[in-house]
């Protein structure tokens, strides 16, 4: 019987790619609501820009997800933490948000994701 990887059908890659731009999309609502007044358009930007950015800079190169370039070469399992942290800041920002049934359907959706692209994820373990 073999086992088939998904972490690389297109499908995948687009669901991914939407959960990405959840992550961000949350990140900046959560610095909408609790930057005072004066910071909260710089931090509504940065923070989502940031994240962005270091999601698309610290890569590990040959990525089939990707490019497969990167700016700056970074091991395996640290892209893969990157990931986590963007993934699960945008979990914490919803649930400290109190939209806290959203934070855990986000939650079950990764958790089936990346069981699903366990591939990816082994891959990027070993890298």
């Amino acid at each position: 019987m073999t086992i088939i990887a998904l972490a690389y059908h297109p499908a995948m890659l687009l669901i991914r790619f939407l959960f990405e731009l959840f992550a961000l999309c949350c990140l900046g609502l959560w610095a909408w609501r609790r930057t005072p007044s004066p910071w909260r358009l710089v931090t509504v930007i940065a923070l989502p820009v940031f994240a962005g950015w270091a999601w698309g800079a610290f890569a590990v190169s040959g990525d089939a997800s990707r490019s497969g370039e990167t700016d700056f070469e970074t091991p395996g399992p640290l892209r893969l933490f990157l990931e986590l942290a963007v993934f699960f800041g945008a979990f914490a920002a919803l649930h400290q948000l109190r939209f806290r049934q959203v934070a855990r359907w986000f939650l079950a959706a990764l958790v089936v994701y990346h069981l699903l692209a366990y591939d990816r994820v082994w891959w990027l373990l070993t890298k």
